[in-house]
């Protein structure tokens, strides 16, 4: 029963993600009727802003020029199979290049790459890095996704040969932009998930714009946003794994965007706008994930167009962008703390 009852929610997850025309916010549904939904309570979401400090956490720096390289090295087209098959062939012989020994797992129309380091303590789990490698027709993709792309192959750079006491896993999922069918390939697969304590998911990190009204929110957002510039990293997660959120409030280096954690109740349920990446069949095998963007087409005008180049990303931003994600995988990396919410004490 369990599993048609997943097979069910997973299907609909697809669905979702096929029909959206955009990302990751899209306007509220109508509202749901009281008969509906009236054993079903939604708490309050809230906005938790973080600022870096000037006691950043102990991480390596990431290299810029790298970054839009890789970048450069995805600007075109990934859509077909011919072109995604090179893209795959582009991150796997990067990643061998550096030293990781990628493995593919094919799925129906199209191959997850994946790249793992182990940890020092077979008891610490895994955290696993991943971002989509696949674009949308007529749209070379730069920032929806080869940014993303591009931040988890300089992970692979500067973490090959660092121990921590956690492993690294580091994923890059196919046919995202078809509905979700490389995460979804993945989290079905058992053995995928085995002491696995968390997962960061990168989906758009590099377009900031600096103009009062530029940053746009979904309708009927039960928070006061804050700001209206699209000068933030946008970080979701769900209540069941607050302390996966947390991490991305520790102390970091200076000078970085600021960061939005947003914590999603009920698995999205009723707010299945934030269900749209591969974060989402994370959250239904029970596995805390984050989903970090830049919003999408909340923000920028270039989204799933072919004006989507490396020209229009925003470098220092997505530096920034890459830097908060390498601080939090360092932090990440070397605890042993678990990452789920404490139980509810409330009756």
């Amino acid at each position: 029963m369990r599993k048609w009852i997943f097979s069910v929610v997973l299907a609909l997850l697809a669905i979702a993600a096929v029909l959206s025309s955009s990302k990751f916010f899209q306007p509220r549904p109508e509202p749901v009727t009281k008969n509906s939904v009236e054993n079903i309570s939604e708490p309050p979401t809230r906005f938790n802003v973080v600022v870096a400090s000037e006691e950043p956490v102990n991480a390596p720096d990431v290299d810029s020029k790298r970054l839009m390289a890789h970048v450069q090295a995805l600007n075109y087209q990934r859509y077909t199979q011919q072109e995604r098959d090179r893209a795959k062939n582009y991150l796997t012989q990067s990643l061998q290049k550096l030293g990781w020994s990628p493995n593919l797992q094919q799925f129906e129309g199209g191959v997850n790459i994946l790249a793992t380091r182990q940890g020092t303590d077979k008891q610490a789990g895994t955290i696993i890095v991943a971002a989509h490698y696949d674009s949308v027709p007529a749209s070379p993709g730069a920032d929806d996704n080869a940014s993303g792309v591009a931040v988890v192959l300089e992970l692979a750079r500067l973490f090959a040969s660092r121990p921590t006491p956690r492993t690294l896993q580091l994923v890059f999922f196919d046919q995202e932009e078809a509905g979700l069918r490389g995460s979804i390939a993945f989290t079905t697969n058992k053995a995928n998930l085995q002491n696995l304590h968390g997962v960061i998911v990168m989906d758009m990190v590099g377009y900031a714009c600096y103009t009062a009204g530029c940053q746009k929110y979904p309708p009927g957002l039960p928070v006061t946003p804050p700001t209206d510039k699209g000068d933030f990293l946008a970080v979701v997660g769900d209540i069941e794994h607050l302390p996966l959120l947390d991490v991305f409030q520790k102390p970091g280096k200076p000078g970085l965007p600021t960061v939005v954690t947003l914590p999603i109740p009920l698995k999205g349920m009723l707010t299945p706008d934030v269900l749209r990446s591969d974060h989402a069949p994370f959250w239904y095998q029970g596995v805390g994930a984050v989903l970090v963007t830049d919003t999408a087409n909340l923000r920028t005008p270039h989204y799933h167009q072919p004006s989507d180049t490396p020209e229009n990303l925003d470098r220092s931003f997505f530096q920034g962008a890459a830097q908060i994600v390498i601080n939090t995988t360092t932090a990440l990396l070397e605890s042993r703390e678990l990452l789920k919410s404490p139980p509810s004490t409330t009756p």
